[in-house]
């Protein structure tokens, strides 16, 4: 191993500060994701057909600004770097937006749909895209050390799901104590965009960026004729084009989609299955935390298994193949009803799929790298897009897909009792597609030997200079 790999760049404090960040993340993805449509519906008596056709209409904006914002971060030069000045500044407004969302004033029901888009869209597609490229892109420019980039995603993830728990169990009783209704819910957004603003704010100055020269040694060896362009005077097109051709990039940019297709498909049918498959909304409580905890034990381990096989590419790999072998007997026992070891299945096989999350990061700062080392150029910012594009752009499919499969299926909101059709494709929903997906992820990661391909240029060029 060489000396570049062994050396670290960050003290402990300064990962678990990193982590945190996606704590402040999700004071504002968590509370939108879970609880504005709750919120819109429910307190302001808007549409939800309505509200759900202008949230997929935000999307597309939302995805064109993650390119956009990548590109930004990659041109950036600050005394702060190129990622933290986005990521402290964007954080304001996220925070500003967030209360602005759960705060819709009184006026006609038309005034208030455009004021919800317009919030919506500049709360995810403006300043949520501009902080979070940014924090994920700060995997690779605070550290070149893969296994501190493997304990960065699952510090943060670790935080992530901790925070989703924690909003699940305490949002409704918050809205409640401060009085419920409009109030409640403006006061409740005010608490968690002041915390987010906070611990964002401590995340982003714990850490530094390291010099771009510094950075730059990880690329082509001296004595190879390969050289960064400047930055500034790449276009975005061609930008693009770099990026596009990088397959690391595509596959990447596709586990994130697929992932979070599988991943809102389950959040959105959860309490539609809790309820008319099993008869028992409250078991949605119990959905949740065999599918989050397993997760942070996942996290836990994932570090130590990627070290042990000098592979991200195998640990996760073998963690999903085994994931969808334990998927058959989970769907056996739901078919059987049989809850106890239905969820004793969906704990085991959220661990062996879970270490995925801990090395998305670092599988991204290796992808960039790619580019650096076959191009010459630094992209940092622009292969971080994929991460937050995906997120949208698979969100928003798996929560479209919801309603559209349950009318498919012939699913009626006000009716006591659904028909067979209605059953089976809320079944296929929670349990059937997402079985799926996760076969399709298994061979995505087989092909995702971007640490080898790395490795093996390294040394090619490596023999060249000594030549």
């Amino acid at each position: 191993m060489s000396a570049t790999k062994e050396k670290t760049y960050l003290k402990w404090y300064q990962k678990l500060a990193y982590g945190a960040g996606d704590l402040a993340s999700n004071c504002s993805y968590g509370l939108v994701a879970s609880f504005v449509l709750l919120y819109l519906t429910g307190t302001m008596g808007l549409d939800s057909a309505i509200i759900g056709s202008l949230m997929l209409a935000s999307k597309v904006l939302d995805g064109i600004s993650d390119v956009i914002f990548g590109t930004l971060i990659d041109r950036t030069h600050s005394k702060l770097g190129k990622a933290r000045p986005w990521m402290l500044y964007g954080q304001v407004g996220v925070s500003l937006c967030l209360f602005l969302l759960f705060a819709i004033p009184a006026g006609s029901t038309t005034m208030q749909y455009i004021y919800f888009f317009v919030v919506y869209t500049a709360l995810n597609a403006v300043f949520y895209t501009a902080n979070n490229i940014a924090y994920s892109a700060l995997t690779a420019l605070i550290t070149k050390n893969n296994n501190e980039r493997v304990q960065l995603g699952s510090f943060r993830f670790m935080f992530a799901v901790i925070t989703n728990i924690v909003m699940g169990f305490s949002v409704t009783g918050l809205v409640e104590k401060f009085g419920g209704g409009t109030a409640g819910w403006r006061t409740t957004a005010l608490i968690f965009a002041i915390i987010g603003l906070v611990v964002n704010t401590i995340s982003c100055l714990a850490v530094k960026e390291l010099p771009e020269e510094e950075l730059s040694d990880n690329t082509p060896e001296a004595g190879t004729d390969t050289k960064a362009a400047p930055e500034e005077k790449r276009g975005f097109a061609e930008t693009v084009k770099l990026l596009i051709h990088n397959k690391y990039y595509l596959m990447l940019l596709a586990i994130y989609i697929v992932y979070y297709i599988m991943s809102n498909l389950t959040t959105g049918a959860g309490v539609f299955c809790a309820t008319y498959y099993w008869g028992d909304g409250s078991l949605l409580g119990q959905f949740s935390m065999m599918k989050m905890f397993p997760v942070i034990i996942a996290l836990a381990i994932a570090p130590v298994l990627i070290k042990k096989t000098g592979s991200m590419q195998k640990v996760n790999f073998w963690g999903y193949a085994i994931s969808s072998v334990l998927g058959i007997p989970m769907i056996y026992f739901a078919m059987q009803k049989n809850i106890s070891m239905f969820l004793l299945f969906m704990f085991i096989k959220g661990i062996f799929a879970g270490t995925l999350s801990g090395s998305l990061n670092a599988l991204i700062a290796e992808a960039s790298g790619y580019t650096t080392r076959t191009t010459g150029v630094h992209m940092d910012g622009m292969m971080y897009s994929c991460s937050s594009l995906g997120v949208k752009v698979g969100g928003g499919i798996g929560t479209a897909a919801v309603g559209w499969l349950l009318k498919l299926g012939g699913f009626v909101g006000t009716a006591t009792v659904q028909s067979e059709s209605a059953i089976r494709m809320i079944f296929n929903l929670y349990i059937t597609f997402p079985f799926v997906i996760g076969i399709i992820i298994t061979v995505l990661l087989a092909f995702l030997d971007v640490e080898k391909a790395n490795k093996k240029w390294d040394a090619e060029h490596q023999k060249e200079a000594q030549a």
